[in-house]
């Protein structure tokens, strides 16, 4: 840090920063866009999502909120976050006695309620009795990240199965052969869009006689997912002008959730 402050619950710790840093070293240390720390950067924009903020409402000790957001939009056009993803995703299964890349996978969707800044582009979401945006993720049996994307809240999410099942496959070098899905995704059109690209669908079905709310075999593990997503504020709800920064802010979290665990990792070996 460039100066001593109070550290921030948000802020990167040092094993954490010696993990991610070389992902996010995009110029030379005498760039003109390098006038400010590039470890501070990183925690304004782990601030922002972590806490929900409006980016002109950055605290003053942190970097100038252009100048943060301005960083963060390179390091995300770059997709420094989605190859950082992808990365701690091998590792941390190997840790766990996994092959690097899942032969399975989870999809599920998220309705998110749209603000000012998303209403333009919202959709209503019938079932969930909710205007906003939809967002559409892939995860393996461990809940880590392997693809996601956000549509109008009201996308079936059987003709979004296409799209996530493309993006599985170039994740993970189209190792994945099955995905679990709950009763959402039956028909053949999803069916047919998976096999396209090498995924065979199973529906998790619910039990029959059975009420409310289950916790369904494998189904959980999405759900999880999605409740870790919840941890930041920002990601409460869809505050984005575009559909594409609520995508990026969304692998930016789950890049960090995974930083974390692996960081631990590293601290004991």
């Amino acid at each position: 840090m460039t100066q001593a402050r109070k550290p921030y619950p948000s802020d990167v710790s040092d094993e954490e920063w010696s993990l991610v840093v070389p992902y996010l070293v995009l110029m030379r240390e005498d760039a003109e866009q390098r006038r400010h720390d590039l470890r501070e950067l990183f925690n304004g924009l782990r601030y922002v999502i972590r806490y929900g903020i409006a980016w002109r409402a950055m605290p003053n000790d942190l970097p100038p909120w252009s100048a943060v957001y301005q960083q963060s939009r390179r390091w995300m056009d770059a997709g420094c976050f989605e190859t950082l993803a992808c990365d701690l995703r091998a590792v941390l299964r190997m840790a766990s006695g996994r092959q690097p890349e899942p032969t399975a996978a989870i999809l599920d969707s998220r309705t998110l309620r749209s603000t000012p800044e998303s209403g333009p582009r919202a959709g209503y979401d019938g079932a969930k009795r909710k205007r906003g945006s939809k967002l559409h993720m892939a995860v393996d049996t461990l809940g880590h990240l392997l693809a996601l994307h956000v549509t109008p809240a009201n996308r079936d999410d059987r003709a979004e199965v296409g799209r996530l099942a493309a993006a599985i496959q170039e994740a993970t070098d189209e190792s994945v052969e099955l995905a679990y899905v709950d009763q959402g995704y039956t028909g053949s059109k999803p069916d047919e869009a998976a096999r396209t690209h090498g995924i065979a669908l199973e529906v998790v079905k619910l039990p029959e006689a059975k009420r409310g709310f289950v916790l369904l075999p494998r189904r959980w593990v999405v759900e999880r997912s999605f409740a870790w997503a919840t941890r930041c504020r920002r990601l409460v709800k869809d505050y984005e002008r575009y559909a594409s920064t609520l995508a990026s802010l969304h692998v930016v979290a789950f890049a960090c959730f995974m930083l974390r665990n692996a960081a631990i990792l590293a601290q004991g070996a």
